[in-house]
């Protein structure tokens, strides 16, 4: 029997929905599978825990989770609490330390949801966008002087290193070489970031010339949403920076029909720590409580756990169980236009997890 210990964190808002949602189908098809077993070790870090103790987790935390074989992470962020405090906080605060510096988001349209742009079909639209995780946009550097006076001053620094950026282009082309287009889409904006983006775009090159079996292009950030929209089907594999690949990713959810249905999974690729994986549609406290958030995602997102984790074929089974679920319109909650509960949509992959000759 193979054994997995994994940190589970729902953190806020809807997370705590949708992680619990995501356990019980974990459960159910660890018992269905038969050769591995999953134990979960709960942490409730997150807002409620800053609010009680002025942290968002605690001073120890990172060595509470340091021998998990994965972390499964709700969200982060809610009303009363800065965004920069509850991101710093605790979703960044385990992303830098483990070194999860690859970011991995696919994006399909799934059977029974309908795209945004209505004639994209599935085929049409099957994506991985690699982001960038642990500097650029996002490094943190940067300070505020004379707070409060005219002359304040506030700046955010992009620090872009050779290392990090060959590591990035190294696992994008790897991962582009490993899927049937092999072709690579490198999002850049070095026509006006002249510094950073330029060295990015030059790495990019020279690392190209180790894959000379993967196709690859070079986009301009803002012409990439354009082509996103219009040539979906010209797109298979994607990296960009942190800062571009957040947002290129959102789009990308929105375009395969809704943030709930879109995983997300900070990997340190050389399993030197624990990798996290999450659903990507953050605590969403506008529906939080209503028990109507879209589980979807955080299945999915436990679909590439296990992929992560060595059991493919498990991973492949709940994928095609979430799968005959989205196909059932009825089972569609609000953000896919349907009336679809979480409970609803839970029990239903469980059935199929149980029943059905997957």
């Amino acid at each position: 029997m193979r054994r997995y210990r994994v940190a589970v964190i729902p953190g806020d808002g809807v997370g705590k929905e949708v992680i619990p949602a995501g356990l019980e189908v974990l459960e159910a098809l660890a018992e269905r599978e038969g050769g591995f077993e999953l134990t979960f070790d709960l942490f409730d870090w997150g807002s409620d825990h800053y609010r009680a103790t002025g942290l968002m987790m605690p001073p120890d935390g990172l060595d509470q989770i340091r021998s998990s074989d994965a972390i499964y992470f709700g969200a982060v962020g809610s009303p009363g609490v800065p965004d920069h405090i509850s991101l710093w906080g605790l979703r960044l605060a385990i992303c830098q330390p483990f070194d999860q510096y690859a970011n991995v988001r696919p994006a399909r349209v799934l059977p029974g949801i309908v795209s945004p742009l209505r004639a994209v079909t599935g085929p049409e639209l099957d994506w991985v966008i690699v982001r960038e995780n642990s500097e650029g946009e996002y490094a943190g550097a940067g300070g505020r002087v004379h707070r409060g006076l005219p002359p304040e001053v506030a700046t955010d620094v992009t620090i872009m290193t050779r290392a990090g950026v060959e590591r990035i282009f190294r696992f994008a082309f790897a991962l582009a070489r490993s899927r049937p287009r092999k072709l690579l889409t490198i999002v850049t904006k070095s026509n006006a970031q002249r510094h950073a983006m330029v060295m990015w775009d030059e790495i990019g090159a020279e690392i190209a010339r180790e894959f000379a079996d993967v196709a690859w292009d070079r986009m301009l950030v803002d012409a990439m949403t354009m082509r996103m929209t219009l040539r979906p089907q010209s797109l298979d594999t994607i990296v960009a920076s942190n800062l571009h690949a957040d947002i290129l990713s959102d789009l990308a959810a929105a375009l395969a029909g809704s943030l709930g249905i879109a995983p997300t999974a900070n990997l340190n690729p050389e399993r030197r720590f624990p990798s996290m994986f999450e659903p990507i549609h953050g605590s969403a406290f506008d529906i939080a409580g209503k028990g109507i958030a879209n589980p979807i995602g955080s299945f999915w997102t436990g679909a590439m756990m296990l992929e992560h984790l060595g059991e493919k074929t498990g991973a492949d089974r709940l994928m095609r169980a979430i799968e005959r679920a989205t196909a059932d319109t009825s089972l569609h909650t609000p953000d896919l236009g349907g009336k679809a509960t979480t409970r609803a949509v839970t029990d239903a992959v469980i059935a199929v997890i149980r029943g059905e000759n997957l």
